[in-house]
């Protein structure tokens, strides 16, 4: 039977259990069972150590605990104490020790609020030695589902999370236990872990994201210019395997077969049909050359089919009679530069999202910064070609993302005039510049060809970016593009 202690627990108490229907009493241990949303799942059984402590002198600290409809006690803090407890006296009366009572918080109160009594359980847990990322994760992510408004936010401003911590809690989860270990020795906070998860398959992403990580960390600033730009990496040549693996299924259902590199030493049979004609020297296409027992294809650094025959002398075909001409070394360095051209497109674009991105944040802040401040109203009264010419297109998607319209391509600007306040007018016009500087530079090659009004917006979210503690950096693609522009090295 619970015995109730007048004695007050030494810990102090948080305000949320001194408004809460609490008693602490001495409960048999018998009666105490393991909580449902008592957040660690593994290591859950107390060690030697704390078995032979609880033996000598019982369990100091007091445990949390709530009914249950069958007359026990769930433990959602301290399970381990009370199962050693449970362990303990079960020899204490042959052994010669005393059977004890262990001192409970009873929490009334959190009986039907599951949510909130995983949350507590979370914290209790979470600093202590030996709860894994993983329960730490399913944890947050069950407790902050199962929630009141109010409680969650409340739960995430001590957990020291976002709102959209239990989708990240949950997304970050698919990761194995070491990979979470790793993130978790490396600093990544709850977003971050969930944005390795989105990225974890493409070749290097753990290493690359750690390493943008430790470069935004040495910087001192609290920025996240580096992972932002990595991440937008990562993301592009997800897509890009993703389109490449598309492509070689398409091949696949339509029974064509898809040519692999030959290894070294191999002799390669297979041939463009743009090099093959028919028996009779007419040209060879996918159309007259699908029904060809050899008929396949290679795909093109940009997952398009090349068409091929895998065998020409077999199937009768002859090879046109302009000879193709032997491999030079200037056909070596064309390739290269055709790699990194492709390499460069898909950076740039890459690029877009975490530019975007700042863009939007400066929009949002409640003062422009002023550099952003004079360089829109230059624009609007210089009104330059590209400015200009933009207006002209009347495009206002961009604009509406950029000031946090939902459903920016349906937004109505007008409407959005009349509702905006005076003091954040300057913002929407470096929203309206800033578009008009995005349309500009929206080909995946502007890369190649910058020129000095392109390099002079990027060089100006640049600035604001490190004066925003290192919050948005430069990507590779676009530091190379803007070098030649930069002040100390301009012709």
């Amino acid at each position: 039977m619970a015995t109730a202690v007048s004695t007050q627990p030494t810990e102090p108490v948080a305000p949320e259990e001194e408004s809460a229907t609490t008693q602490i009493v001495l409960l048999d241990p018998a009666q105490v069972v393991r909580d449902e949303q008592n957040a660690r799942e593994s290591d859950t059984e107390p060690d030697e150590e704390l078995i032979a402590s609880v033996k000598e002198i019982g369990v100091e600290e007091t445990i949390s605990v709530r009914p249950q409809p069958d007359g026990t006690y769930g433990a959602f803090k301290g399970w381990r104490r009370a199962q050693a407890l449970q362990i303990a006296n079960a020899t204490a009366e042959q052994d010669g020790r005393p059977v004890r009572r262990i001192k409970a918080h009873v929490r009334e109160d959190l009986v039907g609020r599951d949510g909130w009594t995983r949350f507590l359980s979370l914290v209790e847990n979470k600093h202590r030695e030996g709860m894994s990322e993983r329960d730490i994760l399913k944890s947050q992510e069950l407790a902050l589902i199962d929630m009141s408004d109010i409680e969650r936010k409340q739960a995430t401003r001590a957990l020291g999370v976002g709102r959209h911590a239990a989708q990240q809690a949950k997304a970050a989860q698919k990761l194995d236990d070491a990979t979470l270990r790793r993130a978790a020795a490396g600093g990544m906070d709850l977003e971050q872990t969930a944005q390795l998860a989105e990225v974890e398959h493409v070749s290097g992403a753990e290493r690359r994201l750690l390493r943008a990580l430790k470069r935004d960390t040495e910087e001192g600033n609290g920025g996240r210019g580096h992972w932002d730009q990595e991440l937008a990496l990562l993301k592009a040549e997800q897509a890009d395997a993703e389109a490449r693996a598309r492509a070689v299924e398409d091949l696949k259902k339509a029974g064509i077969e898809l040519l692999g590199q030959p290894c070294w030493g191999q002799k390669d049979p297979s041939k463009p049909l743009a090099e093959l004609t028919t028996g009779l020297g007419n040209p060879l296409n996918q159309d007259n050359h699908k029904n060809c027992p050899g008929h396949s294809a290679r795909l093109d650094d940009e997952h398009q089919p090349v068409w091929h025959c895998s065998d020409p002398a077999a199937h009768g075909h002859k090879v046109r009679p302009q000879a193709k001409k032997p491999r030079t070394q200037e056909d070596e360095q064309r390739a290269e530069e055709r790699r990194k051209v492709i390499a460069c497109n898909r950076a740039w674009k890459a690029a877009a999202g975490p530019r975007q991105d700042f863009v939007a944040r400066l929009v949002r802040m409640k003062t422009l910064p002023e550099a952003a401040r004079v360089f829109a109203q230059e624009v609007v009264l210089t009104v330059p070609y590209f400015y200009s010419s933009w207006t002209d297109k009347h495009e206002s998607a961009t604009v509406a993302r950029f000031l946090g319209i939902k459903d920016p391509e349906h937004a109505n600007l007008a409407e959005t005039a009349v509702q905006l306040p005076k003091a954040r007018v300057v913002n929407a016009l470096f929203a309206h510049v800033a578009a008009a500087c995005e349309y500009t530079i929206r080909e995946p090659k502007t890369w190649s060809h910058l020129n000095a009004h392109q390099a002079r917006y990027l060089l100006l979210l640049e600035a604001l970016g490190h004066d925003d503690n290192g919050s948005y950096r430069l990507s590779e693609v676009e530091d190379e593009a803007v070098a030649r522009h930069r002040p100390d090295t301009a012709a």
